[in-house]
């Protein structure tokens, strides 16, 4: 009898911890830089400064932002935080948006497929109810391949 009761505790302990996340994946993107100087650039959000003219003013404004976090009001969500929380160098970035009301988390996925020529991907990772899905599933997939498209657009040798 106490091992089924331990046995539910834990059931309903990882219902709890791991909820579904919805996934959203930009088509990949080929960038004609190395991996090394990809990761060298987004590893540290204080280059962002280079992506002013890149951004649309209109969907993003009040960036600020230092090495490991960078805070932006996005139109019509308002203000989110996003920090990095793992980096695995030349390979993949984690971010997590702190401000949220619901867990968010961004990777940026790097492969160095040529000397000079890398492939990267974006996820956004959502815990979004079947309410939220419906209303949040369009900009989040149309938000991630716009996302990528600036990324891999960024001038990576100067």
């Amino acid at each position: 009898m106490q091992n089924e009761a331990f046995s539910i505790l834990i059931k309903r302990t990882n219902k709890i911890q791991y909820k579904q996340m919805t996934e959203f994946v930009s088509e990949i993107k080929t960038i004609a830089h190395s991996s090394d100087n990809i990761y060298r650039m987004l590893s540290d959000l204080s280059n962002l400064e280079r992506l002013k003219g890149l951004i649309p003013e209109d969907k993003i404004s009040d960036m600020t932002y230092d090495c490991d976090s960078c805070t932006v009001t996005v139109n019509p969500v308002g203000k989110q935080t996003f920090r990095i929380v793992d980096r695995e160098e030349n390979k993949t970035i984690k971010l997590t948006a702190e401000t949220s009301p619901i867990p968010v988390f961004l990777w940026i996925q790097l492969l160095e497929a040529d000397p000079g020529e890398t492939k990267m991907k974006l996820t956004i990772r959502a815990e979004l109810n079947p309410f939220m899905k419906a209303m949040a599933e369009k900009p989040l997939r149309e938000g991630v391949e716009k996302l990528a498209t600036i990324v891999a657009s960024i001038p990576y040798d100067k």
